[in-house]
């Protein structure tokens, strides 16, 4: 089962591939057309070529040294995010953790072997910038939009073939999902038995996306969700799931609520929420299984 089980039947215009690492699933009313097939799958080349750090020719691999390089179409709209994100974390949550998570052996080669932890650059837009159709960084740092890039790229997925005419669709990158003119029911995978769902959600003209200790773990306790600030796994909260009308502001979110203030800024936002604890406890929004995000937790 993955993080999210969506409990329909399947579509005849079901398609399945990999890329950026994951498994895509794009139902669609009537099938895609080989073109289509093809501006998707440009579509997340062109993305994965400009943010992914375990690419040699990618954008922000050049940058790792310091630099500049021609401003992606996405840079302002995600650092923009990450300016609430950090701001609502304390600075928990921040585009430079790549260091840290490279310190920790989630590296380019996936080495898996720990060295000391790494903190990021505390203020990360003195190194950042992006004036005059660039994105330039200062010192040497490496940039990780693991946090939403995701989610960005859902949605940039869903509006091209929203554009091209698919109005009843659904894109799910590896449990992030975002459906448009459709009704799907996902269930809420428990972070420590994956036999097991903690509830479900019906979502309809939105996005869903979780994030859980238990992917991208490796070693003795290590996993992918850093605090920025110490560069080590946070230990309080086992998974977060998300619903907003994005899938950004929903990848965004479920990052979010692993740290204080996340919650806060999940209402700032009008997002609503789920989360359990490391102790087992399960927590939720108030609008959490009301009209607005109708949702049944197994509590």
């Amino acid at each position: 089962m993955s993080d999210e089980a969506r409990a329909n039947e399947e579509p005849a215009g079901r398609w399945r591939f990999e890329a950026i690492g994951t498994q895509w699933t794009i139902d669609t009313h009537d099938p895609l057309t080989d073109g289509e097939r093809a501006a998707v799958l440009a579509l997340i080349e062109d993305f994965d070529r400009e943010w992914s750090r375990f690419r040699e020719d990618s954008t922000v691999s050049a940058l790792a040294s310091g630099g500049s390089r021609a401003l992606p179409a996405d840079a302002d709209a995600m650092f923009a995010v990450y300016d609430d994100l950090g701001a609502a974390t304390d600075g928990a949550v921040n585009p430079l953790v790549g260091v840290s998570l490279e310190a920790l052996g989630y590296d380019t080669s996936y080495s898996l072997r720990p060295g000391d932890p790494i903190s990021a650059p505390r203020d990360w837009r003195r190194v950042v910038s992006t004036g005059m159709g660039a994105l330039a960084v200062s010192q040497p740092a490496l940039i990780d939009v693991g946090a939403i890039g995701k989610g960005r790229l859902v949605d940039l997925v869903l509006e091209y073939l929203e554009g091209a005419g698919q109005d009843s669709l659904t894109v799910d990158a590896g449990g992030d999902i975002r459906c448009s003119g459709v009704r799907e029911r996902i269930g809420l995978e428990h972070p420590y038995d994956p036999t097991r769902i903690i509830g479900v959600v019906d979502l309809t003209d939105a996005a869903l996306c979780a994030s859980a200790t238990n992917r991208r773990a490796w070693g003795d306790g290590l996993h992918h969700v850093l605090d920025a600030r110490t560069g080590m796994p946070v230990r309080t909260v086992a998974a977060t799931w998300a619903v907003a009308p994005t899938a950004m502001m929903a990848d965004a979110a479920a990052t979010a609520l692993f740290f204080d203030g996340g919650a806060e800024l999940a209402h700032r936002w009008g997002i609503e929420w789920v989360r359990m604890t490391t102790a087992g406890r399960v927590e939720w929004s108030p609008g959490f299984g009301t009209e607005r995000c109708r949702a049944e937790l197994f509590t």
